[in-house]
């Protein structure tokens, strides 16, 4: 009986813990929509990149709000509202918002979804939709402009597309279904994947409103190569190194990196046996410089770069930050988990 009593008051204190916080945007909004635009344009880690460069670094001195509902009655739907507005009410900014209500068929499938958005800038109403069968590895999506201002290019009227995709191979085309002429299709992109290496080239013809079939012309064609390694959680580090010619006349160089690392706490409102967080780092850069001049871009840099960081500290709490030849500028994001979701974040220019 004594040794029974005294195992129980001897018992061993629980192992220590690191906590692994979700990430901050998982999936980003931008990945939810992938389907609708070009393969080409989302890897060799651009995706990443441009979350990196664009999410959150808003106008300077305008408060940034996200608000996400997710009804528990029915988990398909969710609508997503951002709004944003100026801190001094003084500097003559209005405020813009948007809101988009979005149907997904699989919870754990993004890739079929139908959403409707609604914005105070063009479009105004806005459908867009994609179907995509894993047993056939075939889809379809389309973006449908239903209210706008001024319709001038033939994608005012809708843009429709059909893609092939596998782990190892992607390619597909977009048109026009209701085209202006007969001029279509407009864009196409083929990429392939062996091991880490990974090689694209994308067709989309130059001009804005021109799309002629001009498959001869090196100006409507581009390619890149790149090289990385993740297994593609976000919970797992990953890099990935790509190069870029855009149209014959740019020559873009870029580099992401995901880290995943670990550090000690002390948080007294955690257990006292929870001694560490991990946080998620990421950084990357772009450079750009032409490899041939024309005239129409005499008077444009001959080169461009920018570089960019994320630090997550946890849950709650991601600071950015990023400069390059245009400038530079830091924001702060702080997230509420609950329902609805509420995401607040704030950007300035340093100089």
């Amino acid at each position: 009986m004594g040794n029974l009593v005294g195992s129980f008051w001897s018992s061993e204190p629980p192992p220590p813990i690191v906590l692994v916080p979700p990430i901050f945007d998982f999936p980003p909004l931008a990945a939810r929509t992938r389907m609708l635009f070009p393969a080409y344009d989302l890897l060799f880690g651009k995706l990443a990149l441009r979350c990196l460069f664009e999410d959150y670094f808003e106008q300077a001195g305008k408060l940034n709000t996200r608000i996400m509902l997710k009804p528990i009655e029915d988990p398909h739907v969710d609508l997503v509202a951002t709004f944003s507005g100026p801190i001094d009410k003084k500097s003559g900014h209005n405020i813009n918002g948007n809101a988009v209500l979005r149907w997904q068929r699989d919870l754990n499938d993004p890739n079929t979804f139908m959403d409707l958005s609604v914005s105070d800038s063009e479009p105004i109403l806005c459908m867009r939709s994609s179907a995509y069968y894993p047993k056939f590895r075939l889809g379809a999506f389309g973006i449908f402009p239903l209210v706008v201002s001024n319709r001038v290019y033939p994608e005012d009227y809708g843009v429709m597309g059909l893609r092939y995709g596998s782990e190892c191979l992607s390619a597909g085309t977009t048109f026009m279904p209701f085209p202006l002429s007969s001029e279509t299709p407009f864009c196409a992109w083929l990429v392939g994947k062996t091991g880490r290496l990974t090689a694209g080239v994308k067709y989309k013809p130059l001009g804005e409103g021109t799309y002629r079939m001009r498959l001869k012309d090196l100006k409507n064609w581009s390619y890149t190569i790149g090289y990385g390694f993740g297994s593609g959680s976000p919970l797992n580090p990953s890099f990935n190194f790509s190069l870029e010619v855009d149209r014959n006349s740019q020559l873009i160089a870029s580099f992401y990196q995901h880290l995943v690392v670990q550090r000690r706490v002390k948080n007294p409102l955690e257990e006292s046996h929870v001694v560490g967080i991990t946080n998620y780092v990421d950084f990357g850069f772009e450079f750009g410089t032409r490899i041939i001049g024309d005239k129409s871009s005499e008077n444009l840099d001959k080169s461009s770069f920018q570089v960019a960081a994320s630090w997550q500290a946890n849950k709650n709490f991601l600071l950015k930050g990023k400069f390059g030849s245009l400038g530079s500028s830091i924001a702060l994001a702080f997230k509420s988990w609950w329902n609805p979701s509420v995401t607040f974040s704030f950007s300035g220019a340093c100089f």
